[in-house]
């Protein structure tokens, strides 16, 4: 069950888990489990994958940076299937989501010669990619009636699903502006009329998904078995220059 209608759909490089993701979630469709047990699970898989980059096995690492991105992806598949959209998964998936790349990210800092300081810079630079490809990708999931449980300014806190409690979406969408809302600030100011403007064209789309969290673990899980997890750190501080690129191309296309 795609996110985007069909013909507005594009490739997707950070979506390599939907696949699996979606064998998954047809598998508990008729089951107990809900998608906020398998974003339980995909938290589980990423402080596996954090566990085994501290202890240098690397290859484990990959498996459980892959699996974690095959379970994001069954999550809010699972939710289509049930149809039980919720806004707590949404921000329960997203805060989740952020804990784990900084927590990664400090375990790199800590198994390289990089300084703290370029740390944060990675981690920093590492949320701006991703923010600008969730900017663009909610644009077109509220244009073209999508799925729209992210919204595309995430300001004010959303009315709760018949399914969920009003005062947990209140809490977590509180949560998630905490940890969100400076990036969203800085994205929005960089390219304020992408929400109005028309083009925003399926290879675009597919050149920035390289900024989608799924490839950026698959890219740090292949510099890890590689052993150049050296150039993690300055990899996401130099990708993020690419911003400013995406965003030149984009308002290019709407001259």
């Amino acid at each position: 069950m795609p996110k985007l209608p069909e013909k507005h759909q594009f490739f997707d490089l950070s979506d390599y888990g939907r696949p699996m993701g979606i064998l998954i979630a047809e598998s508990l469709k008729h089951s107990t489990y809900s998608p906020i047990h398998i974003t339980l699970g995909f938290v589980v898989s990423g402080l596996i994958a954090v566990g085994f980059i501290l202890y240098e096995y690397y290859w484990a690492a990959l498996f459980f940076l892959l699996l974690k991105s095959i379970l994001d992806a069954a999550d809010g598949e699972l939710a289509r299937i049930k149809n039980t959209p919720s806004y707590t998964g949404r921000y329960l998936d997203s805060i989740s989501d952020f804990v784990l790349n900084l927590l990664t990210i400090l375990a790199i800092w800590h198994i390289t010669d990089n300084s703290f300081f370029y740390a944060i810079m990675a981690f920093i630079g590492l949320e701006l990619q991703g923010t600008l490809y969730n900017y663009y990708y909610s644009i077109l999931r509220n244009r073209y009636q999508g799925d729209t449980t992210s919204q595309v300014f995430e300001t004010k806190t959303p009315m709760a699903f018949k399914n969920e409690e009003q005062r947990t979406v209140n809490m977590l969408h509180h949560i998630y502006t905490l940890c969100y809302g400076p990036y969203d600030r800085i994205i929005y100011s960089l390219d304020k009329n992408a929400n109005t403007e028309d083009r925003l064209p399926n290879w675009l789309m597919t050149a920035v998904s390289c900024f989608g969290l799924g490839f950026q673990l698959l890219l740090i899980g292949f510099f890890l078995v590689l052993d150049i997890k050296e150039l993690i750190i300055p990899y996401f501080i130099l990708n993020t220059l690419m911003i400013f690129v995406f965003i030149a191309i984009r308002q290019m296309l709407n001259r």
